[in-house]
């Protein structure tokens, strides 16, 4: 019989991790079907309890549930620990384990793929959700020389930003609607977005999470939605002349961290981008045709 392993987020119509983590199982012809589970925050507990039968190798978390799945472990390693989000659950022989491989992710695919080194580097970081508390950590444990969060609500970044101070000391807290955000775009050296805002079934798909114009030529544009592949702000970045990148790296370096916590197996991780990609375009050409 098959273990079962998959991700549990909500919705979930866009995500593409089934298609490319099922790839690296079978590259290895394992027997683990991971599926896609979307789980309505009533029914996360439940769902997460569900883990610890004996057929499960555990789950990805995402949106909306990194950080509440947080307190429904029996430990968490030492990085979702320190982040305060999970995105990864590894189910042991003693129980759950909560795991956190999107800092990994984050920091491979913008030095690997975006070919960019954050230390020293100001920073303007859009949302102050999990996978915005992986990138803050990873960029002041990288050196990053200021950082900025900007959130809808403000609370939430200023909360995020005095979890982080520990590490970071020049770190500030602004309104993603207010007036103080064009400042800090102009003078950053990258501006990551870890919001939904231009994601594919996100409700708001063709929404950019900046006013426009304001993006300086200079910067790296990283947007963690990977569906689209050319996302609002990614479009606003080049049309400023700016550098992109989009968020299919950190998906997959995020999935391959996982991978390896689940099997003790290098992650193949070419397979995993192939098969993403090819997914990507599968998702595409229905909308290509209509």
């Amino acid at each position: 019989m098959a273990s079962l392993v998959g991700l549990i987020g909500f919705p979930l119509g866009h995500t593409i991790s089934p298609a490319f983590q099922q790839a690296a199982f079978d590259y290895y012809s394992l027997p683990v079907e991971y599926h896609a589970w979307p789980t309505h925050p009533d029914l996360l507990e439940a769902k997460v309890g569900s883990l610890r039968d004996p057929g499960s190798l555990g789950a990805n978390v995402t949106v909306p549930h990194k950080e509440r799945v947080a307190g429904m472990v029996d430990r968490l390693d030492a990085s979702a620990q320190a982040i305060g989000a999970v995105n990864t659950i590894v189910r042991e022989n003693d129980g759950l384990t909560g795991c956190n491989t999107d800092a990994y992710g984050f920091i491979t695919s913008l030095r690997v793929t975006g070919g960019f080194e954050p230390r020293g580097k100001r920073v303007v970081l859009l949302g102050a959700g999990g996978a915005a508390r992986a990138a803050a950590f990873a960029l002041a444990e990288e050196g990053a020389a200021s950082l900025v969060i900007a959130n809808r609500t403000l609370r939430r970044a200023s909360s995020l930003a005095d979890d982080v101070r520990d590490v970071l000391r020049d770190i500030a807290s602004i309104s993603l609607d207010g007036p103080d955000i064009e400042g800090a775009v102009r003078k950053a050296d990258l501006i990551v977005n870890s919001t939904s805002v231009g994601m594919e079934g996100g409700g708001a798909g063709s929404a950019s999470p900046l006013p426009p114009g304001i993006i300086p030529s200079s910067a790296l544009v990283y947007d963690m939605v990977y569906n689209p592949t050319e996302t609002p702000l990614l479009r606003q970045a080049a049309q400023a002349g700016a550098a992109c990148l989009g968020g299919l790296p950190m998906l997959v370096y995020q999935g391959a961290g996982a991978f390896e916590l689940w099997t003790g197996r290098e992650a193949p991780t070419e397979v995993m981008f192939e098969a993403a990609k090819k997914a990507l375009e599968r998702m595409a050409q229905p909308r290509a045709h209509s």
